[in-house]
């Protein structure tokens, strides 16, 4: 076994260091808890990309760290929740990690303050922060000037949460109530009268979970219509348009205007400019479709213009249990398309559709713009009620925004999102794709055209840390975790360390220099054909990305590898190995169980995106070339050598309890005969000359009991519904001498079962001069009683008599102990009076 971990270890070590697609390089400028100390669960950041200070919100505190440095302590304001109102938090039922103040929300003002808000321990708070002296402004009583956060920030730690600032006022997508149940995009700042939210409808919003959103400000050069700036919330809710018995989840897209202020009579306080859309991330050669939205980056492609703003988004699907992620880019245009479209009808009349209201005019939901205002609707006020009523009854789109996945990793699961251009802005020679893991690893990956190739798989963090944010500025991406903080470079063809990823990044512009011996990047238009497969003709290992060098892999038999082959292409992988095989695929991966008829070739092919989109091209991807390896070096021979030694080890051990149970079990058979000898009289239980009746199976009354040592002394007795104290004894007491066929044991055991409180069993005969219990010496295992009816069996001696005075023998071995005891159950009035006997019964011989 020991073999075989080690074997495995070195397996993994061996295909994670020559994957063809993955490079691993080091960890750049990295500071964690020994640099933050006990401040971590970082959920809040804001970067200031004039200055490169990067802006953290942890629990109880705001954290300052310059990033251009990263070498130098950061600076901390302290922002903690009272003691009482800590304990009035957990009296409501939450705990006490959660009833602390943690900040989520770092906003800047115009005038240069930061707006932080907090979850205050289950009361959201929103404070100010002054740059210059790094502390929270403080009310005139000394303490921290707070105002409400309730709708700008949320009120539990892990709710998804999302804000956005535009021109000063602050845009929110948060949980409205302590309990978490009401969900609002609303207006959190500006004046009152303009603070408006969604409409409290499962139409607008079911059990959302929200992910982004971002402000797309137009250009007034390049904004002939005057159209509104606007705000886009991208999250995952239920679908209500899906009639199924399982919860269907959905990402959306939702939009509102910047100038929106609610109606006058209809939707007042609301917006009357919600809509939204269902996004739509499919492959449709394969039909797989990712339903759950993770994450989203927004950038514009053409620095500048607002219409060439593309979203980013990051998915996963419902109803896959294994990891998987996808990526799919979704343009602005294509969005608006269908917020300009036809709108869906939800309302239902006896299970049949009824007809869609006609469209009134203004179009509902229309942001005001030049057209709008010439009519005379300068302000949403003034719109009729028909249009507020349509826009209240039908926020939802008919149409989808449907996008093919540029990426499609399975058994990686990305938790956050970057992205970069590559090239010109007039020729764009491709995108690269920065993506965090959920075990504290940053992915890059090249996408050109329709086909995706991992550049770098790099470790920041350890595999308990996910990533949870990604910051880009200038070359650099800033990765951040609950307790840690890494700087690494993103951008340029340097990261290549190596021929063989240059030339993977050959589509994005970047050349090997053998001279040199470093990648550069270069201004020349990429040939046709296969730029990355002629770029690694050139590389001395002759490798190419379609042809990979089969690697040899010595194993040995029953040992279970995992065969790697990345799949990043939606398309579907295959494999090819030997007939007799004992495999299982996992996601792109081969996991084999060696024999002697499965050793050979594996070869894995994936489909890629071929000159038509109908017709995928194959690629080989990965080939390994299993062979036994040399018993005397290390191989079956060593391994049944260690099987032999841990079989006489575990021989051994079960042979040494073997025999220590044997011991014990001699000993106390030793002394419980010798007990026996030496206490007991001749006609005591363990005698041949006198047996008493038991309290059995052998009662019709009475269940079978397993052993009479559980019911030796139990003092309760129920009667109609109260318990009362009685007691359950082996006796030795007498009859006097005088009455024939008797016998020497008296047991009393009150059952409640037949509605009196007589004794089931009792002496058979009893001596009117009798007084007192006696208690028995031994109390009888289970080993001494019959395998049948739990009963002990009995010897009647010759003549069926006792001698005269045997029942007056007192045993020896309870000593003063008993008396006194006995006397104490004489006491109870249970003992004092008689009861009805029950009729005896005739054991068996």
């Amino acid at each position: 076994m020991a073999v075989h971990g080690v074997m495995m270890m070195m397996l993994v070590l061996l295909l994670s260091s020559g994957s063809w697609a993955a490079t691993l390089s080091g960890l750049g400028d990295t500071i964690g808890p020994e640099t933050f100390g006990k401040i971590g669960n970082f959920s809040a950041f804001l970067l200031d990309r004039s200055t490169g200070r990067l802006f953290l919100g942890a629990t109880d505190a705001i954290l300052s760290v310059d990033t251009n440095t990263m070498n130098q302590r950061p600076r901390m304001v302290s922002w903690d929740v009272p003691e009482e109102k800590r304990r009035s938090c957990v009296a409501k039922g939450k705990t006490e990690v959660d009833c602390k103040n943690y900040i989520r929300l770092l906003e800047f003002l115009e005038d240069g303050r930061v707006y932080v808000c907090g979850t205050y321990a289950f009361d959201p708070q929103c404070a100010f922060l002054e740059l210059s002296s790094f502390t929270l402004e403080k009310a005139d009583d000394g303490e921290v000037k707070m105002e409400t956060g309730k709708g700008k920030c949320p009120f539990e730690p892990s709710q998804h949460y999302t804000a956005v600032m535009a021109g000063g006022i602050l845009y929110t997508a948060a949980t409205s109530n302590f309990l978490g149940t009401l969900f609002d995009i609303s207006r959190a700042t500006g004046p009152e009268q303009e603070r408006i939210r969604t409409e409290r409808s499962i139409n607008w919003l079911n059990d959302p979970e929200f992910v982004s959103s971002a402000f797309i400000e137009e250009s007034t050069d390049r904004n002939p219509t005057g159209d509104d700036d606007k705000i886009y919330f991208f999250f995952t809710e239920v679908a209500k348009e899906y009639d199924l018995y399982t919860k269907v989840k959905v990402p959306r897209v939702a939009r509102v205007c910047k100038s929106d202020v609610g109606g006058m009579k209809t939707l007042q306080r609301r917006w009357t400019t919600f809509l939204k859309a269902q996004l739509v991330c499919e492959d449709k050669p394969s039909g797989q479709r990712y339903n759950v939205l993770t994450d989203v980056f927004s950038m514009q492609h053409s620095p500048g213009e607002a219409s060439s703003t593309h979203f980013y988004g990051l998915f996963t699907s419902q109803w896959e249990r294994d990891e998987l992620s996808a990526v799919c880019v979704f343009s602005l245009s294509d969005i608006n398309k269908v917020l300009n479209g036809p709108f869906k009808e939800l309302k239902k009349n006896c299970e049949n559709w009824i007809n869609p209201d006609p469209v009134p005019s203004p179009r509902p939901g229309q942001c005001l713009n030049t057209e709008l205002k010439a009519e005379g609707f300068e302000s949403s006020l003034k719109l009729p009620d028909k249009v507020l009523t349509f826009v209240r009854d039908h926020p939802l789109m008919e149409n989808s925004v449907t996008a093919a996945p540029l990426l499609v990793r399975k058994g990686t699961k990305y938790t956050k999102l970057a992205v970069t251009l590559t090239g010109s802005e007039e020729e764009r020679r491709g995108t690269v794709l920065h993506l965090g893991t959920d075990r504290g690893e940053l992915h890059r990956v090249a996408v050109v055209g329709q086909n995706a190739t991992l550049l770098e798989e790099r470790s920041l963090f350890s595999s308990q840390e996910p990533v949870n944010n990604i910051l880009l500025q200038q070359g650099w991406a800033l990765v951040s975790s609950l307790h840690s903080l890494a700087r690494v470079p993103t951008e340029g063809c340097s990261l290549c360390t190596s021929c063989e990823t240059c030339a993977r990044a050959s589509g994005l512009g970047c050349v090997w220099s053998f001279k040199k011996g470093e990648c550069s990047y270069t201004g020349l238009e990429p040939g046709p054909g296969d730029v990355v497969d002629a770029a690694l003709r050139n590389c001395p290992s002759q490798e190419r990305r379609c042809s990979p060098t089969p690697r040899v892999l010595r194993v040995s038999k029953d040992m279970r590898i995992l065969l790697q082959c990345i799949q990043l292409s939606p398309r579907p992988c295959s494999w090819e190995y030997p007939p007799h095989r004992h495999t299982r695929q996992h996601h792109s991966d081969l996991q084999v169980t060696i024999t002697e008829d499965n050793l050979g070739t594996y070869i894995c092919t994936c489909e890629e995106a071929g000159p038509d989109i109908r017709d995928p091209a194959l690629c080989r991807r990965a080939e390994y070339f299993l062979t036994l390896e040399d018993p005397v070096v290390g191989g079956t021979g060593k391994t049944a050598g260690v099987r032999h030694v841990l079989a006489i080890y575990i021989l051994f051990f079960f042979g040494g309890i073997g025999l220590g149970m044997f011991i014990l079990y001699f000993i106390i058979r030793r002394r419980s005969n010798a007990r026996q000898g030496h206490h007991l009289p001749d006609n005591s239980l363990s005698s041949g000359k006198g047996r008493d009746l038991l309290g059995s199976s052998a009662t019709p009354q009475s269940p079978s009991s397993a052993s009479l040592m559980s019911d030796g002394f139990r003092l309760t007795e129920k009667q109609n519904g109260t318990s009362t104290t009685t007691t359950t004894l082996l006796s030795n007491q007498g009859n006097g001498g005088h009455h024939g066929n008797s016998y020497s044991g008296t047991l009393i055991n009150s059952n409640s079962s037949n509605g009196h409180r007589n004794s089931l069993y009792g002496n058979c005969n009893t001596s009117s001069t009798s007084s007192g219990l006696r208690l028995g010496s031994e109390i009888l295992t289970a080993d001494s009683l019959d395998g049948r009816t739990g009963e002990r069996e009995r010897v009647r001696p010759e003549g069926g008599e006792r001698e005269s005075g045997e029942g007056d023998e007192v045993d020896v071995g309870l000593g003063d102990g008993s008396k006194r005891l006995e006397q104490e159950l004489a006491s109870f009035p249970r003992f004092k009076s008689p009861a009805p006997l029950a009729k005896c019964e005739e054991s068996s011989i």
